[in-house]
């Protein structure tokens, strides 16, 4: 320290440095930047459709914003698989550890693949949903999965006070995000999935839900019914392997607004990978390599981005 520069000057030197650093400031530049995202993420559900692919990890994030998407959603599936785990078995923190990763990873608006929020009782949601928020999502999504074989779906008045109470924590964040209720009777293979879904979604729609969303629906004509059921607030639709004779068109078509493909775009690498790799072991060959990204072109693209 400069000969001359006494405590007084210093503590002002100090608080003046405080000054200029003072969290505060950057939280609400951050929180700025998060309800920037928020909000154009909620316009695009408000008229056209749009398609939302689903990456896993970094290197797929930028790759899909490359290509053009304008938002991006994550997939438990998807992030699972590459950590060795089946979906559903990331923890809390690993999730949002991840969730962050993928929203540092972009410029687009993100929606948070949440599950069933890793709670079952709406102040525990709650919570969750507060540190998913945290992480810079501009939108996020919490399904009535309950993980419970015996009752794979919540009770139907539990799943709306859930749903009642993200959205209560999402308003209190001031940040905008967008809400998706999800109803997963399809996925838990419930004998009457789509009267079940029509009737919690109205019932997510009118506790707060912006978006609403039943995971394995395949047939145009159910579809349909849960964009009327629901109108005038947007549907997303999961095209994967088992729907993917859907077009964007047909979809546009029935009114959907958003299309997500869950873990369809990882089960296609994971794909390629296993017969590569199976017919190297089973015939010795190694022919479906030359079916590989160029790492030229992937090395450009992510020297750009480090």
């Amino acid at each position: 320290m400069r000969s001359g520069f006494g405590l007084r000057d210093s503590l002002l030197f100090f608080a003046r440095l405080a000054f200029a650093f003072d969290p505060h400031k950057i939280c609400d530049m951050n929180s700025a930047q998060q309800g920037s995202a928020a909000a154009k993420f909620r316009a695009m559900h408000q008229s056209g459709c749009f398609v939302i692919p689903n990456p896993w990890d970094i290197g797929t994030a930028i790759y899909l914003e490359h290509l053009g998407f304008k938002a991006l959603a994550t997939t438990s599936a998807g992030f699972a698989f590459s950590r060795g785990k089946p979906d559903g078995a990331v923890p809390r923190d690993e999730m949002l550890a991840h969730i962050r990763e993928i929203v540092g990873a972009t410029a687009l608006p993100v929606n948070a693949d949440f599950l069933n929020a890793f709670a079952d009782e709406p102040e525990d949601v709650a919570a969750n949903v507060k540190l998913c928020v945290g992480t810079g999502v501009a939108g996020l999504s919490v399904e009535d999965n309950s993980q419970n074989a015996a009752a794979p779906l919540y009770e139907k008045k539990l799943a709306i006070d859930r749903i009642r109470a993200v959205r209560s924590a999402i308003d209190a964040s001031e940040t905008g995000v967008v809400l998706t209720g999800r109803c997963e009777a399809w996925l838990v293979g419930h004998p009457d999935p789509l009267h079940t879904a029509l009737e919690r979604l109205a019932a997510y729609a009118q506790a707060g839900a912006d978006c609403l969303y039943a995971p394995g629906v395949r047939h145009p004509d159910e579809i349909a019914q849960i964009v009327r059921t629901v109108a005038p607030k947007p549907v997303n639709v999961l095209v994967s392997g088992f729907n993917h004779h859907l077009s964007f068109s047909q979809l546009a078509d029935l009114s959907v607004r958003r299309i997500s493909v869950g873990s369809g775009l990882a089960l296609a690498a994971w794909g390629a990978f296993l017969r590569a790799a199976e017919d190297i072991k089973t015939n010795g060959v190694f022919s479906l390599l030359a079916n590989g990204a160029a790492s030229a072109h992937l090395n450009e693209l992510f020297q750009e981005k480090s």
